[in-house]
């Protein structure tokens, strides 16, 4: 029997959860003392939706959020749920040309925004790209770059000019009857977009992925299955909520069963450690990197983590003596493996908590209930047999309604019949398990962030001294993969290593910035005359040690 779909919006599950479980801990942020009840913080988001209302945001706008893993960010994206306005998750490592790029092409109408992030001022970086900004009344922007940008709300208690401030939202929400939201709930439909996250493919131009409250809400319950989570279990969440690993997987995969959520606003080892050992947690994830951090943390033998049970690693390949430490040192005996990518909502494959060890670190588990995996020979649909490898595709309820404004990027990936091409390479045995073994596309998997070559590639082309740049991972302990650079520059031009990377600073994620940089006057190329990217990667380890060493 296949199990149940449920046929729900996320407002609906959020209500349904408080009135099942009224007085049980949803929300625990330990650095900040808050806790909240699920009634209490379904009461919040419903405060907050009806101040968004009462803003004038309609059902289907686009309302981005740009900001760590504060508990407002948490607030919204249940309180958007509930009153239909599409949620655009901003990259918390973005600069300006990245952000204005994703405004314009999101059409959002209203962006959160925090102070900043490490060493960035958001604040400065909106008011750079939106002068107009300055000498507006709050929601009455307008701005020549951005026409359809009206509204802009500060995560703060400080006033800044052309901003409104969540505390204003939440006093209007006041104002907005608790009618106007039910008859506004009422309206949604499972089917409808309601979160939209940039990706980008090999074009290099990011494009966002519309997701539905069906695909969410799905994904979320069948990874909390796939994990065993219950209402009894206490899940910390290190990781970004702007990635479908801290919002789905996180967020949603514990309100789908009533489990605690207890999120930390910016990953730190010692900070992660201490959640679980003074919240009791039984479940943690992260990507290889984060439980790396934490297993090298100082003082770490002197941590309580007998709680732990559960949690999910992934956002890369997972070594395997990590997840052997993860289990043994951090007795995360049940700890899965997830994969999948944004444009499935995002997970296709998991393992199970009963799953042997090997299994758990050789491949990336099984496809999840009610989903739908083969392999096929590249470049078709024709299937191939169990152990051979070919690009991994699938189908069901997890599949993206589309690329935002862009229905030949859709048309690419989704065939007429549903199937999801990913774009990975992989092998599925006779079990179904299935072992990731490439990527038909380039990208990179920097410490669980994905950078895209072209995206790259297309920034560095705008640098006056460059004539053609390559970039491509290379491999890396602490990262995964790291981002090289290859450049053939202008004739006549010379430059340094250091003066690409400073003209990156601030235009660029940090992520994103090559980190090894090689000077070419030539590229290896086929007889057809196609660069050959993976003979630059072997060069890499010659070119590279030489400067490092």
């Amino acid at each position: 029997m296949p199990d149940e779909v449920l046929n729900q919006t996320i407002g609906q599950l959020i209500e349904e959860v408080a009135a099942r479980q009224p007085t049980h801990e949803a929300v625990v942020y330990p650095e900040l003392d808050l806790r909240y009840t699920y009634e209490q913080f379904d009461q919040l988001c419903r405060k907050a939706a009806k101040g968004f209302m009462k803003l004038g945001i309609e059902q289907g706008e686009h309302v981005a959020i740009w900001a760590t893993n504060v508990p407002e960010w948490l607030v919204t994206q249940f309180a958007t749920g509930k009153m239909g306005a599409v949620l655009v998750t901003v990259n918390t490592s973005y600069r300006t040309s990245e952000l204005e790029y994703l405004l314009k092409q999101s059409d959002a109408t209203t962006i959160l925004l925090i102070d900043g992030y490490r060493d960035a001022s958001y604040l400065e970086m909106l008011y750079e790209i939106v002068p107009e900004l300055k000498n507006s009344d709050p929601g009455h922007l307008q701005s020549e770059k951005l026409p359809y940008l009206k509204r802009v709300i500060h995560l703060g208690e400080e006033r800044h000019p052309g901003m409104y401030t969540w505390n204003e939202v939440l006093q209007l929400g006041e104002e907005e009857s608790d009618q106007a939201l039910e008859e506004r709930m009422a309206s949604l439909k499972p089917g409808d977009v309601i979160n939209m996250q940039y990706t980008s493919g090999t074009t290099g131009f990011p494009k966002g992925v519309m997701l539905t409250h069906y695909n969410l809400v799905n994904n979320g319950l069948n990874i909390a299955k796939c994990m065993n989570l219950t209402a009894n279990d206490r899940l910390c969440i290190p990781v970004p909520f702007f990635h479908c690993f801290g919002c789905v997987l996180g967020t949603l995969a514990c309100v789908s069963v009533g489990a605690t959520m207890v999120p930390i606003q910016e990953f730190n080892p010692k900070v992660v450690l201490e959640a679980v050992q003074n919240e009791r947690c039984t479940g943690l994830h992260g990507v290889p990197t984060m439980f790396i951090a934490e297993l090298n943390e100082k003082d770490f033998d002197s941590y309580d983590l007998s709680t732990l049970r559960t949690g999910i690693m992934a956002g890369s390949n997972c070594p395997i003596e990590v997840m052997k430490a993860v289990v043994e040192k951090m007795g995360a005996s049940e700890i899965t493996i997830a994969y999948g990518q944004t444009e499935s909502s995002p997970v296709i494959t998991q393992t199970r908590v009963n799953d042997p060890l090997e299994i758990r670190v050789e491949t990336v588990g099984r496809a999840l209930p009610n989903v739908e995996v083969k392999i096929v020979e590249p470049g078709t649909e024709v299937e191939v047999p169990r152990g051979v490898q070919g690009e991994l595709c699938t189908r069901g309820y997890h599949v993206m309604k589309g690329y935002y404004k862009n229905p030949d990027a859709t048309s690419a990936v989704i065939t007429k019949e549903g199937w999801l091409h990913t774009g990975d390479l992989a092998v599925m045995d006779e079990n179904g398990y299935c072992r990731i073994t490439g990527r038909l596309k380039d990208m990179i998997i920097r410490g669980g962030e994905n950078v895209y070559p072209r995206e790259v590639e297309e920034f560095l082309y705008q640098h006056p001294k460059i004539l053609d740049v390559q970039v491509v991972g290379i491999p890396d302990e602490t990262f995964g993969e790291e981002v090289s650079a290859w450049i053939k520059l202008k004739k006549g031009e010379t430059a340094t290593a250091e003066e690409i990377r400073t003209y990156c600073f601030g235009k660029i994620a940090r992520f994103k910035i090559p980190r090894y940089i090689a000077f070419i006057d030539e590229y290896p190329m086929t007889a057809s005359g196609k660069i050959q990217k993976f003979k630059l990667r072997e060069q890499a380890k010659e070119v590279f040690e030489l400067k490092t060493n």
